[in-house]
């Protein structure tokens, strides 16, 4: 999932490279927080959860639970003190990050708008259903604060964990929650799957990366 409006194109020449590292347990938090920030016009979570308090309040909780699982993997990428994180889930950590289709837990069931449980439930059990039954490395989450845009750091960070895929020689996986974002993923190599959507949720596309 990428955020709308984020550019993750590439950075200007005038700027020096930003430095990419894995986010360490301490600073977990820190690296939620970006993504609360960088989601926040999100189409897909914000119809998930429309009101701003509950957002706020449980919007780290809800992050944790889709794309956690990066760093126990030691896969959560972030880039130039925070400014951008990427939450990669590798093959050896697929089946413990599995939280599509799962059940909900109780702070989602308090996050989520009630009268779209039935929808998010449909939701989620398609998104299951398009993940690749094969092993590939799976973004479950990518984000740049909204005061960083605009600056290519989302596509070092996408250049980035793409390498280790392909040193791998695996193929990535991801879901679009905005069509706006899709020529964009194209640009890496990603095709569309095909369309999740359910009554009045917007409509979400699983892309693939093929291995190279």
């Amino acid at each position: 999932i990428y955020p709308p409006n984020q550019s993750i194109g590439i950075r200007p020449l005038s700027e020096e490279p930003a430095s990419i590292s894995v986010i360490q347990a301490d600073d977990r938090s820190m690296a939620l927080n970006t993504i609360v920030t960088a989601f926040t016009a999100d189409p897909l979570l914000r119809w998930m959860v429309p009101d701003a308090d509950k957002y706020i309040r449980y919007g780290a909780a809800l992050f944790e639970a889709f794309g956690g699982g990066a760093f126990d993997a030691h896969t959560a990428f972030q880039i130039q003190d925070f400014a951008g994180v990427a939450l990669w889930i590798p093959p050896s950590h697929a089946k413990h990050s599995d939280e599509h289709g799962q059940g909900f837990s109780q702070q989602f069931l308090q996050a989520v708008d009630q009268a779209r449980l039935e929808p998010i439930s449909d939701v989620l059990r398609g998104m299951r259903a398009y993940h690749p039954k094969e092993e590939c490395w799976y973004l479950s989450l990518i984000g740049v604060d909204p005061c960083h845009q605009g600056r290519g750091l989302g596509a070092r960070l996408m250049k980035h964990a793409l390498n280790l895929c392909d040193d791998d020689g695996l193929p990535a996986y991801l879901e679009s929650s905005n069509p706006a974002n899709i020529a964009l993923y194209e640009r890496f190599g990603f095709e569309v799957m095909g369309l999740i959507q359910s009554q009045s949720s917007p409509a979400i596309h699983p892309m693939i990366r093929t291995a190279r």
